[in-house]
């Protein structure tokens, strides 16, 4: 051994570390000795110990060993390769700060006797709020956005019912984007595309990521035929929500126009109010109810344009809308099952009113099975199935 050359034990003494971890480094190319011994001992000069202290140094800092080689073989500086470690500890800070959020929002959910959920936990998004069918989720990085995710749950009379309708949130939210897509003159929430890569993958086929709103309290309905609580609302005053029908109208017929029934959204847990167009712009204002009105019936006449030329009746439906930067923009879900009343154009001409694309087969069941008191029974599966083809059939009649 000459005296720039230092055995296994001594570079173990002074680098601090072992000799496994030498042996390790050497049968993984990071630290090949200086040379072998006739005895087999190893020996290192100075280049490799300065090497050796160069690893530690790295690998103490939190790099792996695929990274320390590339930075070695590539004779990348310690700066640079630290500078590029630093940036991606960031990046795990950060997703680490998310999991904490949610594992602590998880927690104040528990105490407050709710339930967990794995589907309401995603990475860059914290649940804000769960509603009959949607999960609304914010991302701390862009307060300015909302992930949207359509759930297959199912309601009917202020109830979610079990089980769920399998596929129905993908078809919503396909049937809604499809809508605001033939709906370009109307400004929407949607985000630019090139942002939903950020949508986790698991809910990516029912979610849609969306700008943040300050939403109207109001459902702005349009009736373009007298159906569902339009009708029975006609059947004792000849009006609906304060616009005066014709007499003699029967349910299901056609409007003399389009009509504009607004309801009142009640805060969670009440229910909704039908309301005068007069009521709304104590609400709102009369400078937006105005505005409002219009740009439903507008929306409403263009839609039923693109449904009709499709064999598809749109008979009455709810936009909701907000502001963002001071322009009303159509918010929530557009014209899908769940909002919308749609008939096939043909059997509504042959006289066979009330067959719609929509979720009417649980309804009616519900009605015939429930009386309204304790927990609703589960729907049987001719039911789900019967639903579930009613959603299918309509996103194909129109999209396809």
């Amino acid at each position: 051994m000459t005296s720039s050359e230092f055995s296994i034990q001594e570079v173990v003494r002074l680098a601090g570390t072992t000799s496994r971890t030498l042996r390790h480094y050497g049968d993984v190319g990071l630290l090949a000795p200086s040379r072998i011994g006739s005895n087999g001992y190893r020996y290192y000069d100075a280049d490799a110990l300065v090497r050796l202290q160069r690893i530690l140094l790295l690998r103490g800092l939190g790099l792996g060993i695929p990274a320390i080689a590339q930075i070695l073989r590539d004779g990348a500086s310690d700066v640079d390769a630290l500078g590029s470690h630093l940036r991606w500890l960031e990046e795990e800070k950060s997703r680490l700060d998310r999991q904490i959020a949610s594992v602590e929002c998880t927690i104040r959910s528990l105490q407050e006797g709710g339930k967990v959920m794995a589907e309401r936990m995603f990475d860059g998004f914290d649940h804000d709020y769960s509603g009959k069918v949607r999960d609304l989720y914010s991302s701390p990085e862009h307060p300015d956005r909302v992930l949207m995710v359509a759930s297959d749950r199912v309601s009917a009379a202020d109830q979610v019912l079990s089980p769920a309708i399998p596929g129905k949130g993908a078809l919503l939210t396909e049937l809604s984007v499809w809508w605001f897509d033939q709906l370009q003159e109307v400004t929407n929430h949607l985000a630019p595309r090139e942002e939903w890569t950020a949508i986790p993958g698991s809910v990516a086929d029912r979610a849609m990521l969306v700008t943040q709103l300050a939403m109207f309290p109001i459902e702005c309905v349009v009736r373009g035929y007298l159906a569902g609580s339009g009708w029975v609302e006609y059947q004792q005053s000849q009006s609906v929500c304060g616009v005066e029908l014709p007499a003699g109208l029967q349910e299901g017929d056609k409007l003399p126009e389009p009509i504009f029934t607004p309801a009142f959204k009640a805060p969670t847990g009440q229910h909704d109010e039908n309301i005068t167009f007069e009521r709304m712009t104590q609400l709102v204002g009369i400078e937006n109810a105005t505005a409002l009105r219009d740009l439903s019936l507008l929306t409403f006449d263009r839609a039923s344009t693109i449904a009709e030329a499709k064999g598809i009746i749109l008979a009455d439906t709810k936009f909701e809308f907000g502001v963002t930067d001071g322009v009303i923009t159509l918010g929530d879900e557009v014209l899908t099952s769940d909002s919308s009343r749609y008939w096939d154009a043909t059997t509504y001409a042959a006289g066979h009113r009330g067959q719609s694309f929509d979720k009417q087969p649980v309804r009616d069941w519900l009605k015939e099975h429930w009386n309204g008191e304790g927990e609703p029974p589960e729907l049987e599966p001719a039911v789900v199935s019967a639903t579930s083809d009613r959603y299918q059939a309509l996103v194909d009649r129109l999209t396809r």
